[in-house]
């Protein structure tokens, strides 16, 4: 079972009580803006219970973010294997994170990014991660920017399960840090400072 601590968080794995958090973040339209549907209540707890059974079979966990003052969860981060071959390899590990809408700008999402870069590449030892995103997500790419990942053009793609009602979804851009990047960039430079 994974944990992991940052400054001013906890990284747990779900539990039943985060059901309705899933459904909270997979039926807000400004969570889903760069999504092609929401879920109903019903359909969230189905994806939710998925998931759960996916997540006993894997050697990932999709985490909760935990707020350390006052333990109020407020949203998922994970890595996990994307199944998009063969536009992405078929070892890939993927990096993701979904916030509730009223804790975004705060450096929750990098700070959680961070901590699951170095649990990957240092316990897991991959060697290497990506991220991808819509072409003008630019909350979700500044993270990837932020934690250090850097623009793959070459492979960015058109998603191919963006159904043909939501076009301007379709291009996906790509981003990767390598195992060796990773660490020349630990040498580099210190992490940055978290927002107060």
């Amino acid at each position: 079972m994974t944990i992991i601590e940052t400054p001013r968080l906890i990284l747990r794995p779900c539990r039943e009580s985060d059901r309705d958090l899933f459904y909270e973040l997979s039926s807000d339209p400004d969570v889903l803006e760069f999504f092609p549907f929401r879920r109903s209540r019903e359909d969230a707890d189905a994806v939710f219970d998925i998931i759960g059974a996916l997540i006993s079979e894997a050697d990932f966990d999709l985490l909760v973010l935990t707020l350390k003052q006052n333990g109020e969860p407020i949203g998922f981060s994970g890595l996990s294997k994307p199944k998009l071959e063969p536009i992405l390899p078929e070892n890939a590990v993927e990096i993701g994170w979904r916030l509730s809408a009223r804790h975004w700008h705060q450096g929750y999402a990098s700070e959680a990014g961070t901590a699951l870069l170095r649990h990957g590449f240092e316990t897991l030892e991959l060697g290497e991660i990506i991220s991808i995103a819509v072409h003008n997500n630019h909350r979700a790419l500044a993270v990837m920017q932020r934690i250090g990942m850097r623009r793959d053009p070459a492979g960015d793609f058109d998603h191919p399960d963006i159904p043909d009602t939501h076009p301007q979804l379709r291009r996906h851009v790509l981003y990767r840090l390598s195992a060796a990047e990773w660490r020349r960039q630990r040498l580099k430079q210190p992490i940055p400072a978290l927002p107060q």
